[in-house]
């Protein structure tokens, strides 16, 4: 058995994740206190406690989601987990990133959630509200939703911005050009095409105000190899070196998150398992659409970490 750590982006946060880890094991507690003590505030209350409406936030979701990853990856750590003797690879998809990067060593609990509490507001001031929005084109392979931006962008912004799986793909960019691509792509065959409930346009070039941001935050912490090479969004490949890292998680703001690629990727260079590390089971979902070498689970609880571990052990 190969396995690969996966970790969940925007979308994954429910109000009440983690606080079981956190009243079940003091490992989990020390990361959200480091989160909470990286960010000035309380962010483990607004987890667990809500209201659903400000966890919904860019700038709380995406450090909360990390907190949770690395919450679950510190209780596993516990359990006797040696990440490079036991992982082939990490993904994460956006946000995910960070969570994955952190995991592997390559930057502190403390650093991803600051990095990440900028990011979020970064991308929240991109883009006046109201003047973006994103689709999600069901129905459609890749190359298929591509051409429907292209068409639909007239002028203004429209992109590819997630290429989740097949048939699953997210356009991103200014909001009539976004309306204009789910009516194209309902007349180029899709059997969906919808908004979706997002405060941005995440992953097209209106970002590029808060790759600026990112480029200048990344500069100023401290990035180490990762214990196992991050398979990187926007190359659908995978990358170790510290500048490397740093240059593609800049790209990845305005870049298309090619998840499906990239757990192709993996599945061509062995590895049959993906573990979905922190809330929710999204990717895992995501694994069984984009191919049958590979198997997805999510592992949220701590009857999940016991699976786990109970797998790496006969492994």
């Amino acid at each position: 058995m190969s396995i690969a750590f996966t970790f969940p982006g925007q979308g994954s946060q429910a109000v009440g994740m983690g606080r079981d880890l956190a009243e079940q094991f003091a490992e989990a507690r020390a990361v959200f206190q480091e989160v909470d003590d990286a960010l000035g505030e309380k962010l483990s209350d607004t987890m667990w406690n809500g209201p659903e409406s400000d966890l919904t936030l860019t700038a709380n979701a995406q450090p909360a989601l990390m907190a949770v990853s690395l919450a679950t990856m510190r209780v596993i750590e516990s359990r006797g987990l040696d990440l490079k003797a036991s992982v082939a690879f990490v993904a994460g998809h956006s946000l995910g990133e960070y969570s994955a990067l952190a995991a592997a060593g390559a930057l502190s609990v403390a650093d991803a959630a600051r990095l990440l509490r900028i990011r979020g507001d970064a991308m929240q001031k991109a883009v006046p509200v109201g003047e973006g929005a994103m689709a999600a084109l069901l129905g459609l392979d890749f190359d298929a939703a591509v051409e429907v931006a292209r068409e639909a962008a007239g002028g203004e912004v429209c992109q590819a911005a997630n290429d989740n799986a097949p048939g699953q793909v997210v356009v991103s960019g200014h909001k009539s050009a976004v309306e204009r691509a789910i009516e194209i792509a309902k007349a180029h065959g899709a059997r969906r095409a919808v908004l979706l409930p997002v405060s941005a346009p995440f992953h097209c070039a209106l970002m590029a105000p808060a790759a600026d941001v990112m480029a200048e935050a990344l500069a100023g912490v401290e990035m180490k190899m990762p214990a196992v090479p991050l398979v990187a969004n926007v190359l659908a490949s995978p990358i170790s070196d510290p500048a490397d890292i740093r240059q593609r998680l800049v790209e990845q703001v305005t870049g298309t998150v090619r998840w499906r690629e990239s757990v192709s990727w993996m599945a061509e260079a062995g590895v049959d398992t993906a573990f979905e590390i922190g809330t929710g089971k999204v990717l895992s979902g995501m694994v069984k659409r984009i191919t049958k070498d590979m198997t997805g689970s999510p592992v949220n609880t701590a009857a999940d970490i016991d699976a786990l571990m109970d797998r790496l052990q006969s492994n």
